[in-house]
């Protein structure tokens, strides 16, 4: 036994931080995402303008993230987690404080930067602070809360922004971010760097493209793009299909809702021997190809099917695969490979809309949900073909 393997589990006290700078960047995400296109026209002056400002944030972190992520293999996770929750609310303050257009674009760049120190940093710890067979069980809670983030980012953003306007929101986030970094230096425990031999690029070319990262990366980036696509484009077909606004938002609220219970439960079942992690991918992905498929039926019934297939394929691969790219990895490259892993799921999650909205302007939408279908269902058969979990 190892002592990776023999290690006890974190307590509670030191895992909630972690959890809550998980929620953080859901919900700041997606709860100012959600209510930029409602500002004045001095702020978002074209759909040109919205399109940049949202893609500040991820754009951010597709560069950013595997640089932070090496950079807490070098000098420790925590001390990057708090300076990137540190900075998170200090790029929220400029705004509420400057309270201007060019502000607004400022703080969504550095949102998003910050966003890419303390993710990965967060990911790092909740692997580092666990044994690898309790991986399932933690990776599993991170991902519920984090799936909270985005379900309440929308919702509780919409209230702050018809209270005070997008300036509130900012405070909030400012204060949350402040609330979460305060926290976690109380209660998340110092975890040292582990000694690292040289590495080149051509070490890191060879690990990346090892299939033991290739493999959970691919299945993340692929269920991140299904996720992706239905809470963007089954409001469309909902509309479409003559649904009310309330129907379609709820119907984005239960595939958010499906996936935030599954992890939970398809991480305990990992660790217990009840599921391994190449069937699990399989199952998820399949199931989530499924709900993409059901999204091509017409009506209320097709957005519900395809919302709850979509969230609870989401749900089975997001833990599993998180706890899968633990285990495979040497601790001292943990924060690498979960920024590198947290890259394909952002690239998931901007190339599954551009599929889908590529095939959709030339042929239909419902071509599109095919079209995406057929790419997960492609790489959870060649899931079943890899030999070993």
């Amino acid at each position: 036994m190892t002592a990776r393997s023999a290690r006890q589990a974190a307590p509670a006290a030191q895992m909630w931080p972690l959890y809550a700078a998980g929620f953080t960047t859901a919900f700041g995400a997606h709860g100012i995402a959600a209510n930029l296109g409602g500002l004045s026209d001095d702020a978002v002056t074209s759909l040109l303008v919205l399109g940049g400002l949202l893609a500040l944030y991820d754009g951010a972190e597709v560069v950013l993230k595997p640089l932070f992520g090496t950079l807490a293999d070098r000098i420790g996770a925590r001390p990057v987690l708090l300076g990137g929750l540190v900075a998170f609310a200090l790029a929220s303050a400029a705004y509420a404080v400057a309270d201007s257009p060019g502000w607004l674009w400022a703080a969504r760049l550095g949102q998003g930067a910050a966003a890419s120190a303390f993710s990965p940093s967060a990911s790092a710890l909740v692997a580092r602070l666990n044994p690898a067979v309790g991986h399932g069980r933690a990776f599993g809670s991170y991902g519920f809360y984090k799936s909270i983030g985005y379900t309440l980012g929308p919702l509780l953003g919409g209230v702050l922004v018809w209270a005070g306007g997008l300036r509130l929101l900012f405070i909030v986030l400012a204060v949350l971010g402040v609330a979460v970094a305060l926290w976690a230096a109380l209660a998340v425990p110092h975890v040292p760097p582990l000694p690292r031999q040289r590495q080149t690029v051509l070490d890191l070319a060879r690990r990346l493209a090892d299939p033991s990262f290739l493999r959970p990366t691919a299945a993340l980036a692929a269920a991140t793009a299904a996720l992706s696509v239905g809470v963007g484009f089954l409001p469309v077909s909902g509309a479409a299909a003559g649904l009310g606004t309330v129907a379609t938002g709820a119907a984005v609220s239960v595939l958010a809702a499906c996936a935030a219970v599954v992890q939970p439960r398809a991480g305990r079942a990992l660790d217990d021997g009840r599921l391994t992690v190449r069937t699990g991918l399989t199952a998820g992905l399949l199931t989530a190809a499924a709900g993409l498929a059901c999204a091509t039926l017409p009506g209320l019934t097709g957005v519900l099917l395809a919302a709850v297939l979509i969230g609870t394929g989401t749900g089975l691969v997001t833990p599993l695969g998180f706890a899968a790219l633990a285990t495979s990895t040497p601790e001292e490259r943990l924060g690498q490979t979960m920024g590198s892993a947290e890259l394909g799921r952002e690239l998931g999650d901007a190339g599954g809309p551009l599929l889908v909205a590529a095939v959709a302007s030339t042929v239909t939408l419902t071509c599109g949900y095919a079209a995406l279908a057929l790419l997960l269902a492609a790489i959870g058969a060649l899931l079943v073909r890899s030999s070993g979990d």
